[in-house]
């Protein structure tokens, strides 16, 4: 995905002689351009650096086309430069006006012209026919996840072997938190961190890391060049002490996430995930993830696909805000179930690993593996890949990436492809007996 950026000469207000003049050079200097539909405009504009930007800025912008408003908001990148981000979802004239506290960003307006898609962007998947998903085109999308929770904190050697095994893989979306991770075999501390302050506890979490929050976006619009989703995990337990991320202030929580939403919302691959195994999160209450969800939901126009992972307590799934299941579970049989308990897509993103680590999730054949793919694919849900091979380097794919060692991504490649050729939408699933599924379209396959 090419994110089409269009910069702004930095522009400070002692060198004019009113921001008037200010606003209409940086509109001047837009002037008309073309943007892909479901790509990114964005906009640059320099600004105040003294303070606390993070803090003491507001900034947003009104994108119009005809009677329809999208209001996404702005934020601080560092160095005097604020940015608003905007995925135009409709092809033809847009125009736009910025909103802010301070003078100098308010009343920055352009226009920009959306043309067609190229091939390959089928636009963001949202969730159709009930228990399936389908890209803004109308492309059926069969999903075929896998999981690297801590791929982008690895550094780039590590992190370019992972996007290049990726390109020849069946995977098409892949699990992934923002902050870093420390759990068995994943106990190296990344190169950059979210927050500004010194490792490992000093952080000051009212600024970002804006060379952080770059460098994850720019792996997340990589993906998207790949035709991978990036399933963003925003909050998990895996800290145990370590940096305390997990145990942030519920005004940090929740000025992380709308800076987080900010910057990422107009990836036309991301989805949300409001944590891995929330349940194991002591320091928050199901007031504080319904809380999260409000505010993800509240500060992305888009709508993008909304989750939560558990470990032993599902979440209520029913609830307006979950747009589908991410179960954690062994036992596929219970899809089924979960589609008419919830009625909504079911996404078993964990099921086990294969693998020969000593946890019992983590030794499954590829044979097993794959069978799990096979009975959650015919009770009518959808699968999660990992692998968990022991390495001398503690390099294992389901943590830090890096190259796939096992047998099963040739299995489940051969699954999605009879599944691509099928009406998987419009085939319903049935126990015949225990354990003895079919999925079919009556009088037809």
């Amino acid at each position: 995905m090419g994110t089409v950026s269009f910069l702004f000469a930095a522009l400070w207000l002692g060198a004019w002689t009113s921001v008037e003049q200010n606003q209409m050079e940086m509109t001047q200097k837009a002037g008309v351009n073309m943007v892909e539909r479901w790509d990114i405009f964005e906009l640059s504009l320099s600004g105040p650096k003294d303070g606390n930007p993070f803090l003491d800025v507001k900034l947003s912008a009104r994108f119009r086309q005809d009677d329809r408003v999208v209001e996404p908001d702005g934020f601080y990148d560092g160095d005097g430069v604020y940015r608003i981000r905007f995925m135009p979802d409709q092809p033809g004239a847009w125009t736009y006006e910025t909103e802010s506290n301070v003078k100098e960003l308010a009343g920055a307006s352009g226009e920009f012209t959306c043309i067609e898609p190229s091939s390959g962007n089928h636009g963001p998947v949202r969730v159709r026919n009930t228990y399936h998903f389908a890209y803004a085109d109308g492309t059926p999308y069969f999903q075929i996840g896998t999981t690297c929770y801590a791929w982008v904190h690895q550094g780039d050697e590590m992190e370019e072997q992972t996007l290049a095994t990726l390109r020849s893989a069946p995977f098409n979306k892949l699990r992934m938190c923002v902050f870093p991770k420390r759990y068995t075999f994943n106990e190296n501390d990344p190169e950059l961190y979210p927050f500004a302050g010194t490792p490992l506890r000093d952080w000051d979490f009212t600024r970002f890391s804006p060379e952080f929050f770059r460098h994850l976006e720019r792996r997340v619009g990589q993906l998207c060049d790949l035709g991978v989703e990036a399933d963003i995990i925003l909050f998990h337990s895996y800290d145990y002490g370590r940096w305390g991320f997990d145990k942030m202030d519920a005004e940090s929580d929740d000025r992380y996430l709308r800076y987080v939403v900010a910057r990422l919302a107009a990836y036309r691959n991301v989805w949300w995930s409001m944590a891995n195994e929330y349940d194991l999160m002591e320091s928050k209450t199901m007031e504080d993830w319904d809380r999260f969800f409000g505010i993800v939901q509240d500060s992305d126009p888009y709508g993008r696909l909304r989750s939560v992972h558990n470990c032993r307590q599902f979440y209520d799934h029913t609830r307006p805000w979950v747009t589908h299941c991410s179960v954690q579970r062994h036992d596929l049989n219970g899809v089924l179930e979960w589609r008419e308990q919830y009625g909504k897509p079911v996404v078993v993103d964990e099921c086990g690993y294969e693998g020969n680590v000593e946890h019992g999730w983590g030794n499954l054949t590829a044979q097993e593996l794959v069978n799990r793919f096979w009975i959650g694919t015919l009770c009518g849900g959808y699968v999660g890949h990992g692998e968990t091979y022991r390495h001398p380097e503690d390099i294992l794919w389901w943590s830090k990436g890096g190259v796939l060692r096992g047998e099963s991504p040739q299995r489940i490649a051969f699954l999605k492809k009879i599944m691509a050729q099928a009406p998987y939408e419009e085939m319903s699933p049935a126990e015949l007996s225990q354990g003895v599924y079919l999925l079919s379209k009556p009088g037809e396959l």
